[in-house]
């Protein structure tokens, strides 16, 4: 085994991994598995792969803030060969389709990908799919389904689409990339409650010491998390079996997203649980989330929604030591046990009552909000059980203890980083390894102009033109320009860096410019243009054809 068959080079981008982007879970779960990366994974060098060095100079800035002393190194999409010796990938999504056809201009052996789950609900990730399934992965790239409920939906749609694509072109479809089952992690330190925190949070609410105060910890959307009016149901039937004296409370820790939200979660609250103590938090960052944690008796997480797909918030919980009432959902199934709390039973449609709706979201006719309110709509979460479950915990503080010990017993033993990472830098060496004997010559490299997903542009579009400029004896001299804006004046009035983003850089423009300006009225071929500006013959013809386009170059006389 060498050196970088355990390492991964990640494939960073701020988006996937900034949470001051926008606080959602794919963030703030990509920085979580990035800071756990870098405080666990045992590795020589730590190594990102992205657009540029502005990426790589956040990478190796949130290495330090972690305190890495190892090498930190970027190495470019565009030139990938430079993160060896590490010879995998990481993307935090399952859709890499474009990275297997960047990496087939290499071979598809040249290294392994790895993605990982998040949502699945969405059409981009669904089509996803597909996608993966046409592009050139190989059985030595993986996908991590973050819970056993993913991996179910994860094969069962691999199901269809490689049944449908073997019938339609009557082949066998090539093997599919690992799907192993690796869930989410926490760094279990940061949720150790602190007392006094939840004292002084529980003063400034007004909550009495001896009453009973649930927590949730989400996003307060009730189309894209959790319909919160069956919970305030099943929080007002408790509190009904609720000692003379005592309250149950429930806190919000979250934000919503627009007014229609905080209406729905406010006037429901209101209306069906008038006796709970109910009290809304904006969320403000780890400080608040840890004294909401050290404030509360009992975390709730009544998910009916299909955005979800593995639940951070309860693992988060357990580290702080809160049993748990969660519904019987998803991943939520691979996290609380009966030991560290209670699943509350579920009950969702068939496949005929939702197809229509399927049909509309994929045709553009539904919106996402509107797919996931309607599926929400027909998603029953057993409200009698729910308000047993809430009850049995208010009223039996040893329960409680029982439960949130071995709640945080498990949060250390299963969903630590410090016992994920290990399991991450397996599947790498195991990938490598299946990478490392297959027969290389069996995946030659495809040239990028071959790409069938994206061709190059002109030869897609070769016959746009009335011709295509030619490395040949043509002979090209350099224009009387007169008084007009010179090269360096146009290319300011063009202004192409407007778009971050130029064909060439002004100095090699110039250069070549200059060359064909030194070579007076007899010209010069491309060849002989490149060779006297030091660039590269290619290069040379892209800014030629630049020139001829302002009329600072010509041919020396019409082609035959």
């Amino acid at each position: 085994m060498s050196v970088g068959d355990r390492n991964a080079a990640i494939w960073f981008a701020a988006d996937g991994y900034d949470p001051k982007k926008g606080v959602n879970g794919r963030r703030m779960a990509g920085e979580s598995l990035l800071r756990g990366w870098f405080r666990h994974a045992q590795v020589e060098e730590f190594v990102s792969i992205s657009q540029g060095a502005t990426e790589a100079a956040a990478f190796a800035e949130l290495a330090k803030e972690c305190g890495v002393t190892r090498p930190v190194r970027g190495a470019r999409l565009d030139q990938p060969r430079g993160m060896a010796p590490v010879g995998s990938i990481f993307y935090s999504a399952p859709n890499f389709a474009t990275e297997c056809w960047r990496r087939a201009t290499f071979g598809a052996t040249a290294w392994s990908l790895i993605g990982m789950t998040h949502t699945m609900s969405t059409l981009t990730v669904q089509e996803g799919a597909l996608a993966l399934r046409t592009a050139p992965s190989a059985e030595w790239d993986a996908v991590i389904c973050t819970s056993r409920a993913v991996r179910s939906a994860m094969d069962v749609q691999y199901d269809r689409i490689d049944g449908y694509l073997a019938a339609r072109f009557g082949g066998v479809v090539p093997p599919r990339p690992q799907l192993p089952i690796i869930p989410l992690g926490v760094e279990c330190d940061e949720f150790t409650p602190v007392p006094a925190e939840g004292v002084a949070l529980r003063t400034r609410l007004n909550i009495p010491a001896d009453d009973i105060v649930a927590l949730i910890v989400a996003r307060l959307t009730p189309h894209e998390k959790f319909d919160p009016l069956p919970m305030y149901l099943a929080l007002a039937q408790a509190q009904t079996g609720m000692d003379a004296g005592r309250r149950l409370h429930l806190i919000l820790l979250g934000n919503s997203p627009d007014d229609y939200s905080r209406n729905i979660f406010a006037k429901g609250a209101a209306a069906l649980m008038p006796d709970v103590g109910f009290h809304i938090l904006a969320h403000e960052g780890p400080a608040l989330r840890l004294a909401a944690l050290s404030a509360a008796d009992m975390f709730l997480f009544p998910i009916d929604n299909l955005q979800e797909s593995f639940g951070i918030a309860p693992v988060e919980a357990m580290a702080a030591g809160l049993p748990c009432v969660v519904s019987d959902w998803d991943g939520l199934r691979d996290t609380v046990v009966p030991e560290t709390g209670f699943l509350i039973p579920t009950m969702g449609a068939r496949a005929e009552h939702t197809a229509q709706t399927g049909l509309r979201y994929m045709g553009a006719t539904d919106s996402y909000i509107q797919f996931l309110s309607q599926m929400s709509a027909v998603t029953q979460i057993d409200v009698p059980k729910m308000a047993q479950a809430i009850l049995a915990l208010a009223r039996n503080p040893a329960l409680r203890a029982a439960m949130g010990a071995a709640g945080r017993a498990r949060a250390r033993a299963r969903f630590d980083w410090r016992a994920v990472v290990p399991q991450m830098q397996d599947l790498f060496a195991e990938v490598t390894a299946i990478r490392k004997a297959a027969d290389p010559g069996r995946f030659a490299p495809v040239p990028a102009a071959r790409l069938p997903n994206a061709p190059t542009p002109m030869v897609l579009f070769g016959s746009f033109p009335t011709r295509q400029i030619k490395t040949d004896a043509t002979r090209y001299v350099a224009t009387d320009i007169g008084t007009r804006p010179g090269v360096a004046d146009t290319l300011a009035l063009r202004n192409y860096m407007g778009t971050k983003r130029i064909f060439e850089q002004g100095a090699a423009i110039s250069a070549l410019h200059s060359a064909l300006v030194a070579c007076g009225a007899s010209g010069q071929t491309v060849a002989e243009l490149a060779a006297r500006a030091g660039q590269p013959v290619l290069r040379a013809e892209r800014i030629l054809l630049w020139l001829l386009k302002y009329h600072f170059a010509a041919e020396e006389a019409p082609p035959p």
